[in-house]
């Protein structure tokens, strides 16, 4: 039955969810190839980190069963690669086999440090770092009789090492590392979205100014517009009982002042709210659709023009409204000119929709003679239709015919990108902007350096290329090397020092017993010695038979009383193995003081 620390342990382990993966990110198009080598990169880093941790221990001899540790080494190279995958089981496992192979402390600082930098929730990066560093202990604790240090204290000792090195320091680096990358991407996109507002307040405040214009315009020309035509109309009546010849002067004028009155209405709308037109032609459900179509071109056969509509594909009334005014105004200022300069001349219609783009084609042919000199248009209408065009993304193109009629021809895409607004030097005044409001966020407080942060647990954009990027990842590289080398120097260091101050074995060291062999009898340290043995010759017992030699070291020699020694004889046969072991007195010879007399 588990203690209650263990139990504790188990419960934060199944709390943590070690199987809960982290969203899937897709890298950046052309970076597929740069993150492989990348992770292949880290990869063969890691493992020889903790390879060269595995060699400097065993170096230093605290490496027992080698072949099993540097098994262990093997499967937590193998769970590296899955670390983004399976974060927090990849973390555990390599955990419990820390305390199995110092080798693998390397490879679970690089887990724990991965896991700790993407973990956002702090609760369960907590609860991950602290199982990891419980199963570190727990597993160095439970084999230390056969791969760790004994007794208990000094296998809780290295793997508190362990612990602290593979997992608690890794943890915190890889939780600032990590937080600071959020800060990063919070404070960027709070500057987006600065700077998203100022160009939206911009924007309302150019709307406000094209509509307060637009009114002005409205009031004072129209105003003047209209009594222009009043008059004329009150000239032509007047002409037409005294002066019938110039009442056509009359009629002109009143005509051209009502065009210009509708033209001006039509340019109102330009320069008022976007999306919405003024004036008597104002943006419905129906503008730009077959119906529209075909009753500018009925009008205009209603005004002797013969015109002829193709219509290829389906209606225009599910596309966004400017689509359809895009085609409507096409089609409407096509056909004014064709009224204007070829009222006799033959004019197709021809509309091609389908699902990427809609082709608007206005055809006439030669018109019975060419225009005045003074009848000739500015070309302002067709200007204004190839704005209209290309700021839909579309394309526009107006020319004559070499058989001497003109076309028209419009290419608009059926779902055109939202419109964007002007880049700041390309608005007057913009380069001064800077000067005038220095503090109005324009400028990245992040720097150049940080400009290539993603959002997400690391979404970035294509600023690889950068000089000053490039640097700062090879700062990163260096950094990270730098910080798992000192890393595996610390941790075989710990591992050294609890090794070297445990306690040894203690007590009398073994005696030679019959048998043994005479390397084996050497290496107790039992060593012929010529004084004992010259000591011994004359006084020694007749050697058993069969011997083939005799050491006679000089630690079993001991004074047994005043005037002999005791000696100590090892006997070997032909095979060099000792076959007796004897112990003898032999007299030993004590020389006269200098001052006594003979």
């Amino acid at each position: 039955m588990p203690t209650p620390a263990g139990a504790s342990i188990l419960v934060s382990v199944v709390r943590t969810n070690p199987f809960r993966r982290f969203p899937r990110c897709r890298p950046p198009v052309g970076r597929a190839a740069g993150g492989s080598a990348r992770t292949v990169a880290e990869l063969v880093g890691v493992v020889l980190a903790g390879l060269g941790t595995y060699l400097m221990v065993g170096r230093l001899g605290f490496l027992p069963h080698p072949g099993l540790q540097l098994l262990a080494l093997a499967v937590g190279a193998g769970l590296l690669p899955l670390r983004r995958r399976f974060p927090g089981a990849v973390l555990l496992v390599l955990a419990a086999l820390t305390g199995l192979s110092v080798g693998v402390g390397p490879i679970t600082a690089a887990a724990a440090y991965t896991v700790a930098r993407r973990t956002v929730r702090a609760r369960r990066r907590a609860r991950l770092l602290g199982a990891a560093g419980a199963l570190v202990l727990g597993s160095a604790v439970a084999v230390a009789p056969w791969f760790g240090p004994e007794p208990v204290p000094y296998a809780v000792a290295l793997g508190l090492v362990l612990a602290s090195t593979a997992v608690v320091v890794p943890g915190l680096v890889g939780t600032a590392h990590g937080q600071q990358g959020r800060l990063l991407r919070a404070l960027r996109e709070r500057g987006d979205a600065a700077e998203r507002a100022r160009r939206l307040a911009d924007s309302e405040a150019r709307i406000h100014e094209r509509s307060r214009i637009a009114a002005e315009m409205h009031d004072l020309v129209g105003h003047r517009l209209s009594l222009i035509s009043l008059h004329a109309g009150g000239l032509e009546l007047a002409l037409d009982r005294a002066a019938p010849e110039l009442r056509e002067e009359a009629v002109l004028v009143r005509r051209t002042t009502r065009d210009a009155l509708r033209e001006l209405r039509q340019a109102l709308g330009v320069l008022g709210p976007l999306g919405r037109d003024t004036g008597p032609d104002a943006l419905t459900d129906a503008t730009g659709t077959r119906a529209d179509v075909e009753a500018l071109v009925a009008r205009s056969r209603d005004g002797g023009i013969a015109v002829r509509l193709d219509w290829t594909g389906p209606d225009l009334d599910a596309r966004p409204a400017r689509v359809r005014r895009a085609v409507d105004r096409l089609v409407r200022e096509a056909l004014t000119n064709v009224h204007r300069y070829a009222t006799a001349a033959h004019v197709t219609v021809t509309v091609v929709h389908d699902e990427a783009e809609v082709r608007i084609t206005v055809r006439n042919g030669a018109p019975p003679r060419p225009p005045a000199a003074g009848e000739a248009g500015t070309g302002r209408g067709l200007t204004g239709l190839r704005e209209r065009v290309e700021l839909l993304g579309g394309s526009f193109d107006a020319a004559a015919l070499p058989s001497g009629g003109f076309r028209v021809a419009a290419t608009v895409p059926t779902e055109p990108a939202e419109p964007t607004e002007p880049a700041d030097h390309e608005r007057p005044g913009a380069a001064g902007a800077a000067e005038r409001r220095p503090g109005d966020g324009r400028a990245d407080p992040l720097g150049p350096a940080e400009a290539h942060g993603a959002p997400g647990a690391d979404a970035p954009s294509d600023t690889g290329g950068r000089p000053d990027v490039r640097e700062r990842r090879t700062a990163d590289v260096l950094t990270l090397a730098f910080g798992l080398a000192g890393l595996s120097v610390l941790m075989v260091l710990g591992v050294a020092f609890v090794y070297a101050t445990r306690p040894h074995q203690s007590g009398p060291p073994p005696l030679p017993r019959v048998g043994m062999t005479y390397e084996q009898v050497a290496g107790l340290g039992v060593l012929d010695n010529a004084a004992v043995r010259a000591a011994a010759t004359g006084h020694e017992p007749p050697r058993p038979a069969g011997t083939a030699g005799c050491i006679y070291p000089f630690n079993g020699a001991t004074e047994s009383h005043p005037g002999g020694l005791t000696v100590a004889r090892y006997c070997f046969d032909a095979a060099h193995r000792l076959t007796s072991i004897d112990r003898f007195t032999v007299p030993s010879v004590r020389d006269a003081t200098p001052w006594e007399s003979p």
